[in-house]
Parts: C-alpha cells; structure tokens; sequence
C-alpha cells in the first residue's frame, strides 16, 4: 500500500517516479520506449517523437531503441576497449593499465604508485582519483567503488551498450600536464561530436568533475560557437588544442559508418590519448541553448532503416 501512495504522490513527476521505482528496483518492469517517452517529457519538457524523430535528443532516443550492434558493448567497456582502440589507432592512445580486478578487496594499493586513477569500467560516475597515497581515503573510495559495481548503468537512461558490460575495477595511470595552470588543475577534455564518420562539434570542457566546470563549444576550425547546455561557457575561449588535426582524423577513422558518435580524448603535453565512446551525449537528454542547435544536430544524424541488419531487437 505504501509503494501505491508514492506512486499517487509522484503522479505529476515523472523524473520522482523515476528515481523511486530505479532505486527500488521496479524501473525495469517499464518497456524501454516507455521509459523514455517519461523521462525526455520531464528533462526536455515536450513529447518525444520516435515516429518522426527530428532533433538531435530525439534522434539519440530512437538510436538507443533501434541500434543495437554487438560491438558496441565492447566500446563501452573501459578496459575491452582499450584492445579495441590499439588495433584501430595504435596502443599508444591508450592511458596506461595499472590493473584490473572485479573486487576491492582485490586490490593491492601497496603496488599502486603515489598517484592513480581508479574507475569501474560499466558504468559512468564510478571514478576516484588518488592524487596523494598518504591522505587518500580509501574507506571512501570503496563504497564508492562498491555502490558502482552493483549498478547496471543501462536502467537510467535505457542506453543499450552499458546493459552487458562486465562489471570490473579499473586502475589506471594518474594524467597530468607539467605546467598546468587552468581550472582546477584538471585535464582539458576534448568530445568530438561524429555524425556518419564525419566530426562536426567539439564540445571541449575545462574543470572537468569540479565547481569548476565550464564548457564551450567549437566548430572544427576551432571557431567558437554560441552554444550552451548543462554548464556554463568559460570566461575567456580557451587556446586551439595542439592535436587537434589528429584527434580530427582518429575521431573519424573511429566512427566511420555509425550514424553518431562521440570520441572523447585528452591532450597532455602535446600527447594525445583517447578517454571514451559515448553513442548518446547527455544521454540524449541535454537541453541546447539557443534551442535551434537541437535541431541542426539532430539533420546531421541519418537514421539507419529498422529493417537494417545493424539493428536488433
């Protein structure tokens, strides 16, 4: 009776009856397109058209529904791609491995170096970063770690690759710049936007996971763009990445023939290394403003035919 009150109670909030049925374990009892018409109504705030979809965020939402390739499970995985991106652009994209284990308490921190980045490799949030081994908090990081590990980080946002990924701790070597001197000390993160194979849009972030986050957006000849979204623009354009003819290039040998991609990478010291795929950005839930960049992203995607073979129930 009580399960019957909260949902009466959160009739007119969709994103509440969300959050309580996922973290009781019932969201999954909803199919997935219906599941998603609810959660767009309540993070965009308009009907979302899967028959005719036209923007950018609906458009993400029908791909979720409708393409679904095996390979895309492994390009998600934050250690199996690792193999995946040596064969396509060469192992030396990859930030280094430290080590690999599906428990915490299989840790050993004693052979971990002063600084290291632990991350679960199904999921997007299920990170730590040990900037200092002596100060570091490890009782905090392993509910963190622990809590990510029983997620399955597809029930959220119904984004199909994460649903069976192999849930596993990541460690990986701590990255930074010799002279960094910008917000928060944090690596610059650069997101290329692919659409067909094609880079488009970079979305590049400073203060990445901080207070301190902004972002601001740029067209491929590194022209700022009057674009926002979930976060701020910087205050002062930041300066024309030294890689970026190269991640231009590997962004789309990585995404040739998929209808969207995004190809995120970091560029330390002149070096370039590749951070992640992500098929849907914001989980196709991310507002534009102005909004009309909505629907110029969303002519950029060409739809595949639901009678491809790329697509599967």
């Amino acid at each position: 009776m009580n399960f019957v009150r909260k949902i009466v109670k959160y009739l007119t909030h969709p994103r509440k009856i969300i959050v309580y049925l996922n973290s009781h374990g019932f969201g999954r009892l909803f199919p997935d397109e219906f599941y998603l018409k609810c959660l767009y109504r309540e993070c965009i705030g308009k009907k979302l058209d899967l028959e005719n979809p036209e923007t950018f965020n609906e458009k993400l939402q029908w791909l979720k529904l409708h393409n679904r390739r095996p390979e895309y499970t492994v390009m998600v995985d934050k250690y199996a791609v690792k193999d995946y991106i040596a064969e396509k652009i060469g192992g030396e994209y990859s930030i280094p491995t430290l080590g690999v284990w599906e428990s915490f308490d299989d840790i050993d921190f004693n052979a971990l170096p002063e600084k290291f980045v632990l991350k679960c490799t199904h999921d997007s949030g299920g990170l730590v970063i040990c900037r200092d081994k002596s100060t570091f908090d490890r009782e905090a990081a392993r509910k963190k770690i622990c809590r990510s590990l029983k997620r399955n980080y597809y029930w959220f946002g119904r984004e199909w690759p994460y649903k069976n990924v192999k849930p596993q701790i990541l460690a990986e070597q701590y990255m930074e710049e010799k002279n960094k001197r910008s917000i928060a000390e944090s690596l610059n993160v650069y997101k290329v936007f692919t659409f067909g194979g094609k880079p488009r849009l970079i979305q590049m972030i400073q203060g990445d996971k901080t207070v301190h986050e902004v972002i601001d957006y740029f067209d491929t000849e590194w022209n700022l763009l009057n674009l926002r979204q979930n976060f701020s623009n910087s205050s002062e354009p930041p300066d024309r990445p030294q890689t970026l003819e190269r991640m231009l290039r590997l962004a789309s040998e990585l995404s040739e023939n998929l209808p969207f991609l995004r190809v995120d990478f970091y560029e330390v010291d002149g070096h370039l290394y590749f951070s992640e795929f992500t098929f849907f950005s914001d989980c196709g839930l991310a507002a534009f403003h102005p909004e009309e960049w909505d629907g110029i992203l969303g002519s950029w995607i060409e739809l595949p035919k639901k009678s491809s073979g790329a697509i599967n129930p």
